[in-house]
């Protein structure tokens, strides 16, 4: 891998993901930015290209990535700015409202496409360049939800899950051709998606350090990393907790 990075960002205006491109930017690499906002992300490229210097391409699309049909294109474009893409990180997705979506199975559905599917659809496409060169990195940011069903968030857990298998035997598939997969697991992250939620404790993290878990995760091509590093026990001890006992939970 050469020192310079080509990197595409989907889902680039969220709070990680923007930390993500300001640390990329700052070492050295190009970004194609892919967000829904055109305001969020014409100001996030602005603010990139100040810190940008000679060589280095800040370029990026409005999309709706809930539309299958405009990934292709997307992929093309970005391989028109960048040349042949490095690094393809995927942060877009949505945290939503659980007892809503029980009582109404459209939104449900709606989710599940927006956090589970697109995602899948967009490292599917990926996944076939990356093979067919041999060489790549694909990350993805997942959540410690999809590693347990929780009453409190198992619409965004299941999301999650879906992801995370999907990841484990695409990292089987491709490990073989010269391609990482990296599933990026975080905890609770201070940023505007979960702006509902009371913030105290150390479990909660700053956008800025798990943006630069995931910068170390893809310069390392790390297979799963949690952040921060603690939820890796914590989730270990959920997970082992017996069915019999953790139905009766509240969690």
């Amino acid at each position: 891998m050469s020192n310079r990075q080509r990197i595409v960002i989907f889902g680039a205006t969220s709070a990680i993901a923007s930390a993500c491109a300001r640390q990329w930017v700052r070492r050295g690499d190009s970004l194609f930015l892919v967000g829904r906002n055109e305001n969020k992300l014409e100001s996030l490229m602005a603010n990139l290209r100040v810190q940008s210097s000679t060589g280095q391409q800040i370029e990026g699309a409005i999309a709706d990535l809930n539309d299958f049909e405009q990934h292709e294109e997307l992929f093309a474009r970005a391989e028109h700015a960048l040349g042949e893409i490095d690094v393809v990180l995927i942060a877009h997705g949505t945290l939503p409202d659980q007892q809503a979506c029980e009582n109404s199975v459209p939104l449900t559905m709606a989710e599940m496409r927006t956090n589970g599917l697109s995602v899948i659809a967009l490292l599917t496409g990926a996944a076939n360049r990356m093979e067919a060169r041999g060489r790549g990195c694909l990350a993805v940011i997942t959540s410690v939800a999809g590693d347990r069903g929780r009453a409190s968030n198992y619409v965004y857990g299941a999301a999650k899950g879906m992801v995370i298998l999907f990841l484990q035997g695409l990292r089987n598939r491709l490990a073989k051709r010269g391609v990482t997969v990296i599933t990026i697991k975080p905890g609770f992250v201070d940023t505007p998606m979960t702006a509902r939620f009371e913030k105290k404790g150390p479990l909660w993290a700053e956008p800025e350090t798990v943006a630069y878990g995931i910068v170390t995760a893809v310069e390392k091509r790390r297979d799963i990393v949690y952040l921060s590093g603690m939820w890796r026990w914590i989730m270990l001890i959920i997970r082992h907790i017996p069915e019999s006992i953790f139905k009766r939970l509240s969690l």
